[in-house]
């Protein structure tokens, strides 16, 4: 194993930890006030889009999981595509959400991507 698969390796496990961990808050601390200041939400704000929230974290922990499927079966093409994935939703919610996603999702993966390739 070259220094870049394993660093690629690395970020991958931590993009899928962050996801893991995002599945977290949007699933099941949306409403509660860590949640509420994480994302400067009112309490009814955050009442009203708690449904789309867990939507949303659901997704974000098959994106972990497709990732932590790659770095177990060690299967290039899983990586690759997953880190790929998590890099397009990231553009999209920096672009159109808040722009700190660039930095927190999008950014990790494009290197990971970078490592890999």
């Amino acid at each position: 194993m070259n220094n870049f698969t394993t660093l690629g390796n690395g970020l991958i496990a931590v993009i899928a930890l962050l996801h893991l961990g995002i599945l977290v808050l949007e699933m099941f601390l949306w409403t509660t006030p860590f949640g509420r200041k994480t994302f400067g939400m009112s309490a009814e704000v955050a009442r009203n889009s708690a449904v789309l929230a867990a939507n949303q974290g659901l997704y974000n922990g098959f994106l972990a999981a497709g990732l932590l499927w790659g770095l177990y079966s060690g299967d290039h093409s899983f990586k690759v595509f997953f880190c790929a994935c998590v890099l397009v939703a990231g553009l999209y919610g920096g672009l159109t959400a808040k722009r700190s996603i660039l930095l927190i999702q999008a950014a990790p993966a494009l290197v990971a991507l970078l490592t890999l390739l």
